[in-house]
């Protein structure tokens, strides 16, 4: 990989935690900033990130070439007849619903070549398939100055396999409920996933998210945002309605505000249109979050040098400008 390359895998155990949308406004941003992005989607669940960006259109197709089928070397293509660009600049590697079977095929593929080559199931490198294709074969360090992963969930075949590729993480967590990740427990999981993959893994940052106002929320915040363990440049507020728009705008949160698009009833039947969504101060608040987020994870992580500044051009309202400074405290959206 070129020494100065962002690669990240926007990874969280539970859900909840706008994994997937954290992962498309993560994208558009360091588009933004001037930088050829591609993000791999590795979830197999429909609402993902390829459902969101509007791609994907063969995932159902069982006769399509994708991703899993290069991994396991055995393509019906070139690598990158696979990348589609959405509208908003990015280029993605759709999900494929071959994905769920990918640890099943895998142990096929194990069998045949351990067989054939006389070596036991452990000496098989199983989770250095995904680092192999990218960087040894398609060498996308070449082609990209930034790819994201958005995994799924579950410790896995799929998800080692896009954790070894990539090595950092990003890790947006609940700020409470079932399932959320205490500081402790986030780093057992950093040293789990470095044990059995024997690498060491960057944890370039915790972002809390879904932050609301009780007490409980805020003394959660403040536990991440307090420690010495990670950094922890912002935490989002509660934005169900600007992320929940984002599937509606087929973009990021970005395309939402800039297009104003609103989802509502009309007529007994729930529409979305552009030129509708007013423009609240807290929504702007968030998109400089992710703007700060953004910048942190290029600049301070990966040593990138982008543009800093972002001019949002917002339909019948205006330009709104933001810049990410990273000597401000962490402070959460209201």
């Amino acid at each position: 990989m070129r020494e100065h390359m962002i690669t990240t895998v926007v990874y969280a155990e539970s859900g909840g935690t706008y994994k997937t949308t954290m992962t498309a406004n993560l994208a558009v941003g360091l588009e933004r900033m001037g930088l050829d992005v591609l993000v791999i989607d590795l979830d197999p669940q429909t609402g993902n990130l390829t459902s969101l960006f509007d791609v994907g259109k063969n995932r159902g197709d069982p006769a399509a070439d994708n991703l899993v089928k290069h991994i396991l070397e055995m393509p019906d293509g070139d690598f990158d007849d696979l990348i589609e660009t959405a509208e908003e600049g990015v280029d993605i590697i759709p999900s494929h619903d071959m994905l769920g079977d990918f640890t099943s095929n895998l142990e096929q593929k194990i069998s045949y070549e351990t067989g054939m080559k006389g070596i036991s199931r452990d000496e098989y490198p199983r989770f250095e398939l995904l680092y192999d294709l990218l960087w040894e074969q398609e060498q996308l360090n070449e082609e990209y100055d930034a790819v994201l992963i958005d995994p799924n969930a579950r410790a896995e075949d799929l998800l080692y396999n896009a954790i070894y590729a990539l090595r950092t993480l990003v890790a947006p967590v609940k700020p409470a409920g079932k399932g959320s990740l205490s500081l402790d427990g986030l780093e057992e999981m950093v040293v789990n996933m470095e044990t059995a993959l024997d690498i060491e893994i960057g944890l370039s940052c915790v972002v809390p998210s879904g932050v609301g106002q009780t007490n409980a929320h805020k003394q959660y915040r403040d536990q991440f945002e307090n420690t010495d363990a990670f950094a922890t440049p912002v935490s989002i507020g509660s934005r169900e309605s600007l992320m929940d728009a984002m599937w509606e705008a087929r973009g990021s949160a970005f395309k939402v505000v800039e297009e104003r698009w609103k989802t509502y009833e009309e007529d007994g039947e729930m529409v979305s249109k552009k030129g509708e969504r007013r423009v609240p101060d807290r929504e702007l608040d968030t998109l400089d979050k992710l703007w700060q987020l953004a910048g942190f994870i290029a600049t301070e992580t990966f040593d990138v040098d982008v543009e800093d500044e972002l001019v949002l051009d917002i339909d019948d309202y205006g330009t709104e400008t933001m810049q990410f400074d990273l000597t401000a405290e962490p402070e959460v959206a209201d």
